[in-house]
């Protein structure tokens, strides 16, 4: 078990899908791995697959839940756009001080809001609209109202990040999010082009990429 702490860190990759099995099938061509189970989010009509990618990260696969009711505002993570491929199309950063950190930077990153799924709760900040801030490369933040974090708890798979590309033709705009977020990772490159996420990760079978 890891408890969490106030530093800034990467938190999780999220891959986008039209449906849950599209996206476990995108993440096992790419890692050799196979998802695990994850659980639905109410209040936003979706629900997720999870990879545990160490005590304090994960990957999830994240879908329009089919059986569940459309919620009266848009989606998260731009679901509404119903992209027909899977994607690595953001990610989530951790923070402490969501509310006091929101308001200080230089991008807004969406209002902070209360989420649940399960036994678990925490707070995020969601664009009204659903959509995705600079095109995916700036993170959501999220910041868990627990003492240790939930992938402490997911089984073990093997799989750990070793870089993450923030790619967006504006990169010193990004660089200077980055910092204000206090994320200060080696792993994390931005690279100026067209808006992309590329994660290198350690696998069973070697190192592999997710995105490119």
């Amino acid at each position: 078990m890891t408890s969490l702490e106030s530093a800034s860190a990467i938190d999780h990759l999220t891959v986008t899908a039209p449906t849950l099995q599209a996206g476990a099938a995108f993440v096992e061509r790419a890692l050799g791995v196979a998802m695990q189970p994850g659980g639905a989010h109410p209040r936003m009509g979706t629900h997720n697959l999870l990879l545990r990618l160490g005590d304090a990260m994960f990957l999830e696969v994240i879908a329009i839940d089919p059986d569940a009711p459309a919620p009266a505002r848009p989606r998260w993570f731009a679901l509404d756009e119903r992209e027909p491929l899977p994607r690595l199309s953001n990610w989530v950063a951790r923070v402490g001080g969501i509310h006091e950190r929101s308001r200080a930077l230089p991008e807004a990153l969406g209002d902070v809001e209360p989420m649940t799924r399960g036994a678990l709760d925490w707070l995020i900040t969601i664009p009204r609209d659903g959509s995705l801030p600079l095109g995916g490369a700036a993170p959501a933040m999220i910041e868990w109202n627990a003492a240790e974090h939930p992938a402490s708890r997911m089984p073990a798979s093997g799989c750990a990040l070793s870089g993450f590309e923030l790619h967006h033709p504006e990169p010193a705009r990004l660089a200077a999010l980055l910092m204000a977020l206090g994320l200060d990772d080696a792993r994390l490159r931005v690279v100026e082009g067209a808006p992309r996420l590329i994660a290198e990760i350690d696998t069973p079978h070697g190192r592999r990429k997710l995105g490119a």
